[in-house]
Parts: structure tokens; sequence; C-alpha cells
């Protein structure tokens, strides 16, 4: 699925903790990886400097790539990934859209900070304009992710895949089997996760109540054990479907706020990526995100790939399970 990756790069140390991730990734799935810095007009004279940085930087993901490849296959004559660098002049976020429609990338890995801190969100305005625009997956790596194991060195990693049950969130799978599959098998484990969310007790029950009313109680325990059985048995058929095709997987049913809960679990999980389709259930037409995916996106420490569904899939009726 994937051919060619897009790595933006600004001089940062911030913006290079995107390097584990474009090592482990070149290496296992023998993706292309283009590196491109977007220089401001008024830097016109250090290009010189900035084109070495961007060679010393293809030469690091390149070499780190066959340390992943000898790793994964000792027996096995490692083929280095193409990596090659680009400098352009102009507005990052334009550019970085522009040379991904021109060279047919396939996926954006991006920092989540840029060479400022003060930016709108924790993700840094660039990436967020990235991540509204882009026609392809994009994969943000946060900050916090220098303070964890280099992704490229760890034995196993995670994909944490949250689903609500509709065909918007599971346009995602087929990019689920692609990381996950015949060149990841043995070191990446799926879990698939669903939040089930207890009913809201009605606001005519005064808060003052020392004791919520046994029939509310009694019904909000009901629902939430129909919703964990429903979650589980939904779960359980993505599963079959997924390991029929090779992938170790295995799924988590939570009790609580849906955007809550995955980002408590996929903190506690420090070798984890996220990937989820930018809309699911609660999605709002206003957000390019989608209210449960925006909470997510700025509330956890881990990588996170989100997916844009297709025009076709995004036009699909939400189905229930």
């Amino acid at each position: 699925m994937y051919k060619r990756m897009l790595v933006p790069l600004d001089g940062s140390q911030a913006a290079e903790v995107a390097f584990p991730f474009a090592k482990a990734l070149a290496g296992r799935l023998g993706i292309a990886v283009s590196l491109l810095h977007i220089s401001n007009p008024a830097l016109k004279e250090y290009q010189p400097m900035i084109k070495a940085y961007v060679d010393q930087a293809a030469d690091i993901i390149r070499s780190g790539a066959v340390k992943v490849q000898r790793q994964l296959y000792p027996t096995v004559e490692p083929k280095p990934p193409e990596v090659k660098g680009a400098l352009v002049i102009g507005y990052p976020p334009d550019e970085i859209l522009r040379y991904a429609d021109e060279k047919a990338v396939d996926l954006i890995l991006v920092a989540a900070h840029g060479r400022s801190t003060s930016k709108r969100w924790a993700i840094g305005s660039v990436a967020d304009k990235v991540l509204r625009a882009a026609k392809v997956p994009v994969l943000l790596v946060p900050g916090a992710a220098i303070q964890q194991p280099p992704f490229d060195r760890l034995p196993t990693r995670t994909l944490i895949v949250p689903l609500d049950g509709s065909e918007l969130a599971e346009s995602v799978l087929p990019h689920v089997e692609s990381l996950a599959g015949e060149q990841s098998r043995g070191i990446v484990e799926v879990v698939l996760v669903r939040a089930c969310e207890p009913p809201a007790m009605p606001t005519y029950y005064s808060p003052e109540l020392s004791e919520i009313p046994l029939h509310w109680a009694q019904y909000a325990q009901q629902e939430t054990a129909r919703c964990k059985q429903v979650s589980t048995d939904y779960l359980a058929g993505v599963e079959r479907k997924l390991r029929s095709n090779g992938i170790n997987v295995r799924s988590e049913v939570l009790v609580g706020k849906a955007s809550d809960e995955i980002v408590s679990y996929a903190n506690k999980i420090p070798d984890g990526i996220v990937v989820m389709a930018t809309h699911g259930r609660s999605g709002l037409s206003r957000l390019v995100y989608g209210s449960v995916a925006l909470n997510i996106l700025v509330g956890v420490s881990n990588p996170i790939l989100l997916v844009k569904p297709t025009a076709s899939t995004s036009k699909t009726p939400t189905k229930q399970a």
C-alpha cells in the first residue's frame, strides 16, 4: 500500500523526532523516503549548508533502515531503500501538500512541532494544516516521542485501532493490514479498541440527591452490559478477518467516555501507534478530525496515524453495531 513516504524537515531537533519512524518503516516495508526542507527566501545564502544537512539526514535514515533490515532478516543481504532530499522555498504547509501531490506520495510523516513551540494546538500549525488538507494518511509524531526508546530499535510495536462499528472507522483496516502484514509478522501486535459510554443520568434528577435512584442505576448497568457484549461480538468479527490474513490481533472493550478511555489506554503503551479515521460516529462536519479523533489527537503522547476516508466511504450511512 505504501510506496513513497514524505518527511518534512526544518532543521530543528523537534522535526527529527520523526527519524526513527522513517528508519523503521523504510526498513520493514521497503518504502522510498523523500526528505523535504522548506526554506525562507531570506535564507537563500544558506542553501549549501541546508543541502548538506538534508544529505546527512538522508544518510542517517538510509543506514538506519539497513540496520532494521539486518535485525529482521539476518541471513538476507539488506537492500538499502531509496532516500533522497529536496529543497524548496515557500510556505511550509503549501509546499508539503504540493510535493505530496506531484511526487505521488502515499504517506506523510510529520513531527508535531516545528521550530516554534508557540503554536495553536499541541500539534503545531504546520502539522495542523497538513492534517486537514492532505489527501493521504498522515503519521503525526509528538515531541514526547524523543523521550521514548527509539522506535526503530523496539523489539515489538503495537497498533491501537479505535473502532465504533461504523464503516468510516473501519476504513483504516487496510492500512493496519499493510503495517502489520508479512514484513512485520512477529513484531507488530494489533489491538482493536471500542469504548462503551454508560448512559448519562437524566437532568431531571437533582444533583443534590445523595444516591442515584435504583431504577436508573439498574438501567445504566444493563445498558453498559449490553454495549460490552455487542462490542465484544463486533470486535471478534473484525479480529477473525484480520487473523485470516496472518495479523497478530486482540481486542479491548473499555467503559467510559470514548476519547478519555482511548487516550488513557494508549498512553500506557509506550510502543503504541494509534491508527484511526478522521471521523467516527461522533464526527462533526465542521471539524475535519471529528470530535472524538480531535480529543484523542491532542491527548495521546503516542504517534497517531490519521486516515481520511474516501469520498464513497464518507457518504456511506453509519451502520449500527
